[in-house]
């Protein structure tokens, strides 16, 4: 399970770089900003005529891999977390009650609590 997840990070990495990227190469509304200074132009020159098409299809669809992806991984690391929890938790045993009756605080053998000396008088000299 864990081999999965750290797959699923990495293309999810791969895909948050790619829908960067393909937002950053949109020809922005009004022909400028970033888009047309990250080679917007360019993107129509490989492209063509159809490169918006192309690049809202593009993000549409890395959008919607990251979000789906992104969920995924949610629920596979709180599968992963629950289990670990389960699998490392240790036992509960419950010991034995003794069968050995208590004794009394005056039995031979059982110490009371020591009381606790008083405070010498102060002496005058």
């Amino acid at each position: 399970m864990s081999i999965l997840l750290g797959i699923g990070t990495f293309v999810l990495i791969l895909t948050s770089l790619f829908l960067i990227l393909v937002v950053l190469a949109q020809k922005a509304k009004s022909d400028g900003g970033m888009g047309a200074a990250m080679g917007g132009g360019m993107a129509e020159a490989t492209f063509g005529a159809d490169t918006g098409n192309v690049l809202s299809k593009a993000t549409i669809n890395a959008a919607i891999i990251f979000f789906v992806l992104s969920f995924l991984l949610y629920l596979g690391r709180i599968y992963e977390r629950k289990h670990a929890a389960q699998a490392g938790a240790l036992p509960n045993i419950t010991a034995p009650a003794s069968r050995l009756p208590a004794a009394p605080l005056g039995a031979p053998g059982v110490s009371p609590a020591a009381p606790k000396p008083s405070a010498p008088a102060d002496k005058k000299p």
